[in-house]
């Protein structure tokens, strides 16, 4: 790892003296040049959990709801929303002059069958669904939900974790949910310029004139999405050092996802801003394939476990002790309502690692490990696991690919020697893994389930527990559990909880705490 770190350090002295070449803003007043955290490979976002997905997301499209800064669920699109005395039924009010992209008026009709697409691929959606007695529009303003059992319906429509509940035209919703959609087409602040889109290159977005913002104040995801720029233009540059560079003579304006080996350049320049957007920053995830072996094998998925040390993580990741946890076992998160010990491994035990390893007859079967190695924090994290494998005796092969490339391959249930794969890492926003009800990874649906597909009716049990439970203290107990069996069955391995500032210049004002990356709100002079 002192090598690798050494290797970016002299990147960044070397990215001082490089002429950058940005793509040039076409005939906008105020541009915002932005170096994002990945390509932007699919455009659904209800049909992909990616978090550069999700922020295109939050550009083009309007939730009904929206977390405000004490994850409060607000009204967004609603005027109006209103539960019966008997907690069963959601009467919600759309707010008056909502069009979408094209100029046609947003319905409630298109909110029904939004809501129903969504639930058919998110988890909160999936448990709407599952107690849902009837969704209709009973007229163009107004949606009318029934449900069985009492449930956190704005809430979870509130959730921006995963893939969020986008509201879509009607036409578009109507999509099979294992299908892509094509259009772009949303009601929200911004609208994407298709034509203008170069994969793995730029992604532009432009002010929608039509759209009319809440009078409150913006707070983290709701309230008033006032847009002050015309233009916001994602620029794709695969070299760290050059990233850097662009930002310190101004041909960028902020970089999602900076090295912090850069930061201490950045620190010492007047002109650019390193802050912390996200407070329970980000969870590093380890994630294991469930389907084949030798990850099929609880055993021997309690041996990685063992291998793994989530300081090593942490330095090589962040480096900076002063961004991340240095002792968090939580898997809901340090700082989270739910933060626990309950069940955790706590230390790196390589005899343990070997003995769990043999007793579930691991026989030399290679491990396919995927490397993003053009995002340098997902890279450092690879090269941390390969050397905790190799520890203990696995046989491993890391295939280097962009972060694009792994989130398609990701979605494969193929062997890992017919272009499936053993091994990925990501990383999730605190705001994601902060309760049962968000964390996607520790869910075990079976197909059902994120990549990794786990398996396991305990795990589900509980969840649904949680989920239907009211009680603040016994939703607590119930979170306990569910760690206690997650780190028994290993539905994925947390490596490590850091924060990862924004790097912005000086010109930007107005910059919003939030869960997602968003323009709104920002000005620029």
């Amino acid at each position: 790892m002192t090598n690798m770190r050494s290797g970016l350090r002299s990147l960044a002295l070397a990215g001082l003296v490089l002429a950058v070449s940005v793509a040039p803003s076409l005939a906008a007043d105020k541009t915002i040049k932005v170096v994002p955290r990945g390509d932007l490979n699919i455009l659904d976002p209800i049909w992909s959990t990616v978090a550069v997905t999700r922020n295109y997301g939050f550009m083009v499209y309007d939730m009904l709801y929206a977390l405000d800064a004490k994850f409060q669920a607000q009204p967004q699109m609603l005027e109006k929303s209103e539960l019966s005395a008997d907690g069963l039924t959601y009467t919600m009010t759309l707010r008056p002059g909502l069009k979408w992209h094209d100029g046609t008026p947003v319905t409630a009709a298109d909110c029904v069958a939004s809501i129903e697409r969504w639930s058919k691929r998110n988890l909160l959606g999936q448990q709407i669904a599952a107690l849902k007695v009837s969704l209709e529009a009973k007229d163009d303003k107004t949606i009318v939900l029934v449900l069985k059992e009492k449930f956190d319906v704005p809430g979870a429509l509130a959730q921006p974790t995963g893939s969020p509940a986008f509201m879509m035209p009607k036409r578009v919703a109507e999509t099979d949910a294992n299908t892509q959609i094509k259009e772009t087409i949303g009601s929200g602040p911004f609208m994407f310029k298709k034509e203008e889109w170069k994969p793995g290159n730029l992604e532009v977005f432009v002010k929608n004139p039509d759209y009319i913002p809440r009078k409150e104040a913006a707070s983290f995801l709701a309230g008033g999405k006032v847009v002050k720029v015309d233009r916001v233009e994602w620029i794709h540059m695969p070299d760290p050092a050059t990233i850097m560079s662009a930002l310190l003579a101004g041909e960028i304006d902020y970089y999602e996802n900076p090295s912090t080996d850069f930061l201490p350049l950045f620190e010492k320049n007047k002109d650019i801003k390193i802050v912390d957007l996200d407070p329970m920053g980000s969870q590093g995830t380890l994630r294991l394939n469930h389907l084949h072996p030798p990850f099929n094998n609880e055993k021997i998925r309690q041996a990685v476990l063992h291998a793994i040390d989530r300081e090593t993580y942490s330095k090589a990741v962040i480096g900076d002790a002063r961004y991340y946890w240095k002792d968090c076992h939580a898997l809901f998160g340090c700082g989270g309502p739910f933060q626990s010990d309950a069940g955790a491994v706590k230390k790196k035990d390589i005899a343990k690692a070997k003995a769990l390893l043999k007793e579930g007859g691991y026989n030399n079967e290679k491990v396919v490990v995927m490397d993003p190695s053009n995002v340098p924090v997902l890279h450092a994290a690879v090269m941390v696991t390969v050397d905790a494998l190799r520890s203990i005796g696995m046989n491993v092969e890391v295939q280097a690919m962009d972060v694009g490339t792994m989130i398609r391959r990701r979605a494969s249930k193929d062997a890992p020697d017919k272009g499936g794969w053993n091994v990925f890492h990501t990383q999730f926003q605190g705001i994601d893994i902060i309760s049962p009800a968000s964390h996607q990874y520790i869910t075990a649906g079976c197909e059902k389930a994120p990549p990794g597909w786990p398996c396991d009716k305990q795990l589900e049990d509980l969840r649904a527990a949680f989920l239907k439970e009211t009680n603040p203290a016994k939703q607590k107990e119930i979170a306990n559990a569910m760690q206690k069996r997650a780190y028994e069955f290993v539905p994925y391995i947390a490596v490590g909880q850091w924060k990862q500032p924004v790097a912005y210049r000086a010109s930007l004002s107005g910059v919003l705490e939030s869960a997602a990356t968003v323009f709104w709100n920002i000005d620029k002079k």
